[in-house]
């Protein structure tokens, strides 16, 4: 999906808000803390956005922040925490917040969060202590990787999340780009000459 979306806010009521793109409605579960932050309905915003797909149901997330995405995706890395949980953790608290809980440990404080019991809060510590450090900024590592920041970079994580083989996303993205796109032209574009050839 879309690394980013940025339309109109058309409905909102935690979790859930509508943003027109174009004419084509989005629904998108967001946490409290970008609810927090959003500006008011007929009012444009620009979020970051995660698609998950499963057997029976296909659901997509947005974010104000890229730090915000990132820790919602990490946080579902450890056993036994899903979507809702991840967005529990960013409506209870923020990243730079989240970070440090980790970093020192504070199992006690990370079970006041609504979903997390003492158990998982053990091993959110263990798995993501080492990861916590990069939480926090927006800065461009994650997990020892670069993020992408570039349309062209973010158009092929995109194509890939779709589905693609990162080669096939390559080839695909590098076709469909001119210069002065941005990464929702570039998608639109591959995805429209795949379905021509």
């Amino acid at each position: 999906m879309i690394g980013r979306l940025k339309g109109t806010i058309v409905h909102k009521q935690p979790p859930w808000l509508v943003l027109d793109v174009h004419g084509v409605g989005y629904e998108l579960e967001a946490p409290m803390s970008t609810f927090y932050d959003l500006p008011e309905v007929g009012r444009e915003v620009a979020l970051f956005t995660h698609y998950a797909q499963k057997e029976d149901s296909v659901s997509l997330y947005g974010f104000l922040s890229e730090s915000e995405r990132r820790l919602f995706r990490d946080v579902q890395k450890v056993t036994g925490i899903g979507a809702k949980i991840a967005l529990a953790i960013l409506s209870g608290a923020s990243v730079s917040d989240f970070a440090r809980l980790v970093q020192t440990s504070d199992v006690t404080a990370l079970t006041r969060i609504p979903g997390i019991g003492k158990k998982t809060a053990e091993r959110i510590v263990v798995e993501l202590r080492d990861r916590a450090r990069d939480f926090g900024g927006a800065g461009t590592m994650l997990a020892g990787k670069p993020v992408a920041t570039d349309p062209l970079s973010e158009a092929i994580a995109a194509l890939q999340q779709l589905g693609y083989k990162p080669a096939e996303a390559l080839r695909m993205a590098e076709k469909a780009q001119t210069e002065g796109d941005d990464v929702e032209a570039i998608i639109r574009k591959a995805l429209k000459s795949a379905l021509r050839g």
